[in-house]
């Protein structure tokens, strides 16, 4: 048989559900515009009343931090941008910049970029000459001879080598020419001898494509001035 509770334990139950009540008010009001911004909180048997974000108190749920998903790295890549065309003339539409600061040849057609090779041009004990060049003959294959500048074949310094695809460059003897054997130089080092060092596929091209007095700028290398021959 339930037994009805006493007028005295209903009067405790009430001071407590004000005390309750009146402490949770006081939390509310001591953080300013809390008001309008926090979350409504429940507690059973009292008005709904605005508990701030990250006010922990024991007993009442709590508003959990919010979850921020971390942005993937750029995956874009960037491309250099291509150099200022030379400003020389030219009776073909073609022109090219042989620069040693990139180790790398860039192609022209009337303005616009058409290819860019890595290469590899004249060692600091040979190297290849600054100007203006002019591509001249050229040969599907040939053996380059060292004695034909005054270097006999069998000193240290003499060679002679079969090369493919070899257009001319000066009288003097510089050509840009395939050179399988420096693909691995070619684009990071000068190891040649004076001429421009390309792959095979880029030795073909340019026998194919450029035509005879295309300007050839070479720029930037420890050699010296070209003299025009």
């Amino acid at each position: 048989m339930l037994t009805k509770p006493s007028r005295r334990a209903r009067r405790g139950q009430a001071r407590r559900l004000i005390a309750v009540f009146v402490g949770v008010i006081a939390m509310a009001i001591t953080l300013p515009g809390i008001a309008q911004a926090a979350p409504i909180t429940v507690v059973p048997g009292l008005p709904p009343v605005n508990i701030p974000d990250g006010l922990n108190i024991p007993g009442l749920p709590t508003t959990p931090p919010k979850k921020t998903t971390p942005k993937p790295p750029s995956t874009t890549k960037t491309t250099p941008a291509d150099p200022a065309a030379p400003n020389v003339k030219t009776s073909t539409g073609w022109i090219a910049l042989a620069d040693d600061a990139t180790h790398k040849i860039t192609w022209w057609r009337n303005g616009r970029v058409v290819k860019t090779m890595p290469i590899s041009m004249g060692s600091a004990k040979h190297p290849t000459a600054n100007g203006v060049y002019h591509t001249k003959e050229k040969y599907r294959d040939m053996y380059m001879d060292s004695s034909t500048y005054g270097v006999p074949v069998d000193s240290a310094e003499g060679y002679r080598t079969y090369v493919e695809y070899a257009t001319r460059m000066s009288w003097d003897g510089i050509f840009i020419h395939a050179a399988p054997w420096s693909v691995q130089q070619q684009g990071r080092s000068n190891v040649s001898h004076g001429c421009i060092n390309v792959s095979t596929a880029n030795g073909q091209w340019v026998f194919n494509n450029i035509p005879r007095d295309t300007p050839i700028v070479v720029r930037g290398t420890v050699g010296g001035r070209y003299n025009g021959t």
